[in-house]
């Protein structure tokens, strides 16, 4: 049995403070104003909790009368559990299921994404998948301001010995073909300013974004063998990013 945490390790202070699982659906001409109330009713026994949100997406116009980002909103309707802990967020041809602190373990929250996925593929019955992404979010409290990450983490920002050592606020990234590069994985650090255990903490957010890269690559069917592939391989590059050090301050429990 897998722990209450991202990896195949426990660790008594886990630093998830967010998994979300996403699908976008291929453009459906059954979508109506309905579809959110049938969706409730296969899922409110464990969801009862019902918001209206908004998502803000961003876009970029060539235009010469609307040059430059353009913004807007998707409208969503969210599902939430009684603790407020978990939902189900469903929008035009989008379904999202995320869980939030603490995170419970893998083997609890695939069942929430599966609940989420049958009741809306119950409800539209849509024709096919356009992306799907599987995305932890990581903060990690350090004990001082003056951490010097090599000491914490495999994956960090590199300055050479004729570069300033000490430096501010950072974000770092990359990108790693899966799976014949049908997927990929984006790995993010990014620095938080004041936010850890107190002002005199530093605290970092490492995300780990596992998406869909190949259109039409993944079936209906086969939408939890991607997940479980997706998990996979999130929980190998975490562990491959952080040190000893790290675990120990996660508080590993060795059984």
């Amino acid at each position: 049995m897998r722990s209450a945490n991202l990896t195949g390790k426990k660790y008594k202070k886990s630093p998830i403070v967010e998994a979300v699982c996403e699908l976008q659906f291929e453009e459906s001409s059954s979508w109506d104003l309905a579809i959110p109330g049938l969706v409730y009713e296969k899922i409110r026994t464990r969801f009862p909790i019902r918001r209206q949100a908004a998502r803000i997406t961003l876009g970029i116009s060539a235009s010469e009368e609307q040059a430059g980002p353009q913004f807007g909103t998707v409208p969503l309707m969210q599902f939430l559990r009684k603790d407020e802990k978990a939902l189900i967020q469903i929008g035009t041809n989008l379904l999202s299921v995320n869980i939030l602190k603490p995170y419970p373990s893998w083997q609890k929250f695939l069942p929430l994404i599966k609940k989420g996925v049958h009741s809306y593929c119950d409800v539209v019955l849509p024709k096919g998948i356009q992306r799907i992404g599987l995305r932890y979010i990581n903060q990690i409290d350090f004990p001082d301001k003056n951490v010097k990450l090599e000491d914490y983490l495999e994956f960090r920002p590199f300055t050479g010995p004729n570069l300033p050592q000490d430096f501010g606020p950072f974000i770092v990234g990359i990108q790693v073909p899966y799976e014949n590069s049908r997927d990929i994985l984006s790995i993010r650090l990014a620095s938080l300013p004041n936010t850890g255990i107190s002002e005199d903490n530093a605290a970092m957010i490492l995300s780990l974004d596992y998406v869909l890269l190949k259109r039409g690559e993944v079936a209906l069917d086969d939408v939890f063998d991607w997940v479980e592939t997706a998990h996979s391989h999130i929980e190998e590059v975490f562990e491959a990013s952080i040190s000893k050090n790290l675990r120990n301050l996660f508080e590993e429990v060795v059984e």
